[in-house]
């Protein structure tokens, strides 16, 4: 995207009144952004909240030291102070071998056009009315009477990044989401649960319709829930539940858990962690990517490439610190600090789909537990140990033969991993796509 001039300005004052005050090297970042959301319930309009945020990031290299703040005051002298009280706050910290400004040869180069930004500014009334819609979908199926809220929102945000040493990058990009909540009930039992999209492009939204008809049906299937008997058998988490298994992972392979030590992946880099032929795709340069970034924090290069090669964990996941600390390179991480260090994060990531779909992975398995939602998780980092509350869907004979709730899953995740099942129905979620996930002889605790 082309430079806002307004940014650009910015960031050459904060960098030039950074060395003026005495940094060895510095990084800065303006960021703006705005949003409009629409809540309603029972038809009725509930709240409209509307956000308009600028604000300018500093992190100040003195020697081996360093300090970030960030600011809303864009005014000529607010940035001045930013940079005095960062420059004077590097001076006073600790020494940190590791910090520093990402070396040059591992700057990206290149910014291809990531198609993540749409014109489109639904008003107000608009939203309202996508909300409503959705709602009434959820009501009209059979068993729903009640509704915690729906809800339709627009984000759009711009961020321009540059370096003392010359580097200099922008982003930008636009949410675009529908959200319903019913409330089903029977004999006095009340159940709920909920869907949601969420899209860069605002044509690309699915019907609200479709929305709160599939959350309605949800919460109405569970109506009826009951505990089942502790069991060992086949566990099968659904599509939207698939961060939930993967997201563990990616913290353990996130380069500061390892330096740290409190990784339960510490010493498996290049090691089998999943089965056999699982693999992790991840795709920062994915067009209309909801996590797409054609730089990393630092203004490092990123490109496509395999997290999990036919089970084996290729990567730790570094910044420009951690890669230092760990003696390796930074493999385009980094997330932007915005008045902060850089942090570790991944972009969209997908699970490469089995060949069984989910009525497959049930009718092989007989009987199990099929997973909908997942409550208040418990996790070791350092030895993988892992529970969760959890509700769903029992099935005997290979169909759903009754809803559960109050139970939970355990084991350990260096165990589940290896016997991880990927399906054939994929699903995109926010920043991953992923099909349905099953573990056999996973320990179920009811009663």
């Amino acid at each position: 995207m082309p430079f806002d001039a307004d940014s650009s300005s910015a960031l050459d004052t904060l960098l030039s009144q950074a060395r003026a005050f005495g940094a060895d090297a510095a990084d800065a970042s303006v960021s703006s952004r705005e949003s409009l959301s629409v809540e309603v319930r029972l038809g009725d309009l509930e709240g409209v909240e509307r956000e308009e945020a600028r604000s300018a990031g500093l992190r100040a290299f003195v020697g081996k030291k360093q300090a970030a703040a960030s600011t809303s005051d864009l005014s000529p002298d607010g940035l001045a102070r930013l940079a005095e009280r960062v420059v004077a706050m590097a001076r006073s910290a600790p020494e940190d071998k590791y910090c520093g400004l990402l070396e040059l040869e591992y700057r990206a180069t290149s910014f291809p056009d990531l198609n993540v930004a749409d014109v489109a500014r639904p008003s107000a009334k608009e939203l309202e009315d996508l909300a409503k819609r959705g709602e009434a979908a959820a009501m009209a199926v059979p068993g729903v009477t009640n509704s915690s809220g729906s809800g339709a929102s627009w984000d759009a945000g711009e961020t321009v990044f540059a370096t003392s040493d010359g580097f200099r990058g922008a982003r930008n990009g636009t949410s675009f989401s529908i959200g319903v909540q019913p409330l089903a009930e029977r004999d006095g039992e009340k159940e709920r649960d909920y869907d949601y999209r969420t899209e860069r492009f605002y044509a690309d939204l699915a019907a609200p319709e479709i929305i709160g008809k599939t959350a309605g049906e949800r919460a109405a299937a569970r109506l009826g829930s009951k505990k089942v008997e502790s069991a060992r058998a086949r566990v099968i988490f659904e599509p939207r539940l698939a961060g939930r298994i993967v997201g563990p992972f990616l913290g353990a392979i996130n380069g500061a858990s390892v330096a740290r030590g409190v990784s339960f992946l510490k010493d498996k880099l290049g090691a089998r962690v999943f089965a056999e032929g699982f693999e992790i795709f991840e795709d920062p340069l994915k067009q209309k990517g909801l996590a797409s970034r054609a730089f990393d924090g630092e203004g490092g290069k990123v490109s496509a490439q395999k997290l999990v090669e036919n089970g084996v964990a290729t990567t730790w996941l570094l910044n420009s610190a951690t890669a230092r600390q760990l003696g390796m390179q930074p493999t385009g991480h980094a997330t932007l600090g915005h008045g902060g260090p850089p942090g570790i994060g991944t972009s969209n990531i997908r699970v490469k789909p089995g060949t069984k779909d989910m009525a497959a992975l049930m009718r092989e398995a007989g009987r199990g537990l099929l997973i909908t939602e997942m409550f208040s998780p418990s996790m070791n980092m350092n030895n993988g140990d892992w529970s969760v509350g959890v509700s769903g869907q029992w099935f005997e004979e290979g169909a759903i033969a009754f809803p559960v709730s109050e139970i939970t899953v355990a084991g350990n995740l260096i165990d589940i991993y290896a016997r991880l099942i990927a399906g054939a129905d994929m699903e995109l979620r926010g920043g991953i796509e992923a099909p349905s996930l099953a573990v056999d002889d996973l320990a179920i605790g009811g009663f």
